[in-house]
């Protein structure tokens, strides 16, 4: 009998466990990234309107992409002949990374496990983001930006697709 509760008792766990993920796991879109600056100052790295995707799988895999929604054409049409103007812009205008994550659902915190970034600063980085969720939307704070480090810090804000 002790081994049969046992077993449910399990059951019941790793069915809750799975809920839970399963609340992070799937596609995002972008809603928007503020910063504020230690002065308290605000600013929108990536525009009113940013354009993004995020993607949580059950394996414990996520991708980031977040772009501004108007970024201008590069004139050669080839990436690699751009000016410097057009390769700042590219850079400025966008941000993406890949690895694995982890939720702690106890300390509200997303660990992302960056594998590969577009600002190579982060790459091999363990970064932790405390987050809110809730209505389909989710919030976490970047306290280690790419724009400014430990000075400025990001809120970003998904929405489950």
């Amino acid at each position: 009998m002790k081994n049969v509760i046992l077993i449910l008792l399990l059951l019941i766990l790793n069915s809750i466990h799975a809920q839970k993920k399963s609340e992070f796991s799937g596609s995002w879109t972008l809603v928007s990234v503020e910063n504020t600056n230690s002065d308290g100052t605000k600013s929108l790295p990536y525009d009113t309107n940013p354009k993004g995707f995020l993607f949580f799988d059950e394996k414990g895999n996520y991708a980031i992409q977040i772009y501004k929604d108007k970024r201008a054409k590069i004139a050669s049409g080839d990436k690699n002949k751009c000016t410097p103007e057009e390769n700042a812009a590219i850079v400025q205008g966008s941000n993406s990374h890949f690895g694995k994550y982890q939720i702690d659902e106890t300390n509200k915190t997303i660990t992302f496990k960056i594998k590969t970034a577009s600002f190579p600063n982060w790459e091999g980085t363990i970064q932790m983001r405390s987050y809110t969720f809730a209505n389909n939307e989710l919030k976490y704070a970047v306290t280690n930006t790419t724009q400014g480090g430990k000075s400025v810090t990001a809120e970003v804000v998904w929405k489950k697709l």
